[in-house]
């Protein structure tokens, strides 16, 4: 990201401390970078069309309608509907250490078309397939692909390519898929009102939740609670849910075993291993890294300091 920054740096002009602005542009996108160097409180920004904002250094305070407060860092991101206020104050914004955010905005007819060709492939079919991303503000933390699909797509917008508009094109297709299965999976997995319980994918969903720590799960097993063949179902659950079922499997088991270790820190790493449903503690421990960053015995540690 540094390098891209460095890129950016050289293209644009700073006429202000505040939001200075800088807007690359493509043929269904427009890329705004800003950069704040000096304290400020309650900056508003508006957009005519939406956007997904995503932090690139610093840190700012977000005041978003139907959220509290809270800290905006790098490695998050929202997507503000068309006309969506964003009220931002900047702590800590100096003329050495600027914050610097993003703005992508996405041309509404580029979103419906990719939006028409999701809604044919999920799962949740005709009943509550209308996903969108126009209707409500999303706030997403450190999710790994909407992060390499925006450094790819800054890269993109700050370089000239003779490729550049079809390249931008593609990774935005992605970027709204990747934003659409990020909703529907926010969407199914919090389902407090039960509204998708009747849906296959949603049946199957609260048929994981409700059998965390049954070590005889398995995708063949899934299938037939959804009455699909395996590679039916395979694909219908990462089509609507962005992950493979076993892969959602094991990020709920690790999710379980972080509550185990955070509450029951006398247990060895085995036994969390075992509880959490897991047959081996090697499989849990290569899984808990590749999914937080660092070891079960490492997290551990870190909350105990």
């Amino acid at each position: 990201m540094k390098s891209i920054l460095n890129q950016h740096k050289s293209n644009r002009k700073l006429t202000t401390l505040v939001e200075n602005r800088t807007t690359y542009s493509a043929d269904f996108a427009e890329l705004n970078i800003y950069e704040t160097h000096a304290f400020a409180e309650k900056v508003s920004l508006t957009f005519s069309f939406p956007i997904i904002a995503s932090m690139l250094t610093g840190k700012k305070i977000m005041h978003l309608d139907g959220f509290e407060a809270f800290d905006f860092s790098p490695g998050e991101s929202v997507v503000m509907p068309t006309h969506k206020e964003m009220v931002i104050d900047f702590p800590l914004a100096t003329k050495e250490n600027p914050t610097q955010c993003l703005a992508l905005g996405i041309d509404i007819f580029k979103i419906d078309e990719v939006v028409e060709k999701f809604n044919q492939h999920v799962a949740i079919e005709n009943e509550n397939n209308n996903w969108d991303l126009d209707k409500t503000t999303s706030h997403l933390i450190n999710n790994a692909d909407v992060n390499h699909l925006i450094k790819r797509l800054t890269y993109t917008f700050t370089n000239n390519n003779k490729s550049k508009d079809v390249l931008l094109d593609l990774m935005i297709q992605e970027l709204i898929v990747r934003l659409l299965q990020t909703k529907a999976k926010s969407l199914i997995i919090n389902d407090v009102n039960q509204v998708f319980n009747d849906t296959r994918i949603g049946t199957v969903i609260k048929y994981i939740k409700d059998n965390l720590t049954n070590k005889d799960i398995s995708v063949d097993l899934l299938a037939k609670k959804a009455y699909m063949s395996v590679s039916h179902f395979h694909k219908q659950f990462k089509n609507t849910l962005g992950v493979s079922p076993i892969d959602y499997i094991n990020s709920e088991k690790i999710k379980f075993s972080k509550k185990l270790i955070k509450e029951s820190k006398d247990f060895r790493m085995s036994e969390i291993a075992f509880k959490s449903g897991f047959n081996n503690t090697s499989y849990f421990n290569r899984q808990f890294k590749k999914m937080e960053m660092m070891t079960p015995q490492q997290f551990k540690k870190s909350i105990l300091l």
